[in-house]
Order: C-alpha cells, then structure tokens, then sequence
C-alpha cells in the first residue's frame, strides 16, 4: 500500500484533492486529517492498515493541495462536512468506513450525525468525534441536513443564465413579486440587471 495515486473532484470554487491508496474496487475507506493538517498526516498509517480497502485521504478545503475558498470567505465547520458530501458524490459511494483525526473526527462524526445511512464505521483518532444536547438533536439534524442537500442540488442544476430582454426581465421580476409596483421593478433593474452579449 506505498503507492499511492492523485485525485482531484471539481467544486464551485476550484477542486478538492485527495491521495487513494488500494484496489479502487476495494472497501471505501474516507480519511480526514485534523486542524492546519492535510491527507499526508496519513502516509504513514495507511501502508500499517488492512489491504483490500480502498483509502481515499481528502485535503479539506483550503488546505493540502485543495483550493482556498474565495477571499473573505470564512471556513466554517458545516463547509468541512459539505466537503465529505461532495467527494462521496463524486466518488459515487452509497456508503463508507470515515476515519478522522482530531478535528477531522469531529467533522466525521458531524457527517455521520447528519448521513448515517452513509457510514458503515466510524473510526476516531485523538476526537470525540461530535456531541449535541440531546434537546437540540432533532432541529439541528433537519435544518443542517437540508442546507447541505440543497446547496449541492442547486450546484447541480446550475446552467447559465438566460438572456432576457429589458421587457421581460422587468416582467419576470414583477411575477416573481407581487408586491412590486411595474415603476419599483423598473428602478431595481437598473441596477439588477447585467447586459451580456446575448442580450
């Protein structure tokens, strides 16, 4: 299990990259590396542990050779989960064994919080993994779970934007809210609306 080859998934922002070790066709294994860390802080362990498994170590957001988020843009906990959504999407793994470290375990333990149809086995290295208030549980998973799910459809769908003419703009806008006045919708587009070369 020396060799090792490079990944690289497509996100909104860049790419998110990762290392895989063993047979591709092997059991899923997703490795998360800890704070300030990146997917080498497992080039040591991973050659120790069982073949037959197919490890796939991701470089978070921002760190390793993963791209930064766009300036000004702050690295919440919730993106880092986000992040192991999009690869397990990407690799197309319906479920998987997480293996985190530090704060990577407390990132996997958030995901099998929110997917635990995903996750086989977690195992946590130096983490706790992630604990709620019991009377918080319920909320949490429902509005957390559905922010990434829709996130991730949306970026799905994503196509470029229609042309439309300065008529149509203006009644599109005014369908979409009613309370505007045809004089409101025409001062907002002004300034709302961007001319391409299509139109």
């Amino acid at each position: 299990l020396g060799m090792f080859s490079e990944l690289k998934f497509p996100v909104p922002w860049g790419h998110v990259a990762a290392k895989a070790w063993g047979p591709s066709e092997g059991h899923p294994v997703l490795c998360l590396h800890g704070w300030l860390d990146n997917a080498n802080t497992f080039d040591k362990l991973i050659p120790l542990l069982p073949r037959g498994c197919y490890y796939v170590a991701m470089d978070f957001s921002g760190h390793g050779l993963s791209s930064h988020r766009p300036a000004g843009c702050p690295y919440h906990f919730l993106d880092y989960v986000t992040d192991v959504r999009r690869v397990a999407a990407a690799l197309q793994w319906r479920r998987f064994t997480l293996m985190g470290h530090s704060m990577g375990g407390a990132v996997a333990g958030m995901f099998c919080f929110l997917y635990p149809e995903m996750v086989d086995k977690l195992i946590l290295l130096e983490s706790l993994g992630f604990l709620l208030a019991p009377e918080d549980t319920e909320a949490w998973l429902k509005s957390k779970r559905r922010v990434i799910d829709r996130l991730l459809s949306l970026e799905a769908k994503q196509q470029t934007p229609k042309a439309r003419s300065p008529e149509a703009a203006l009644q599109r806008l005014l369908e979409a809210n009613s309370h505007l006045t045809a004089e409101g919708g025409a001062i907002l587009l002004q300034r709302g609306a961007t001319e391409t070369p299509a139109g």
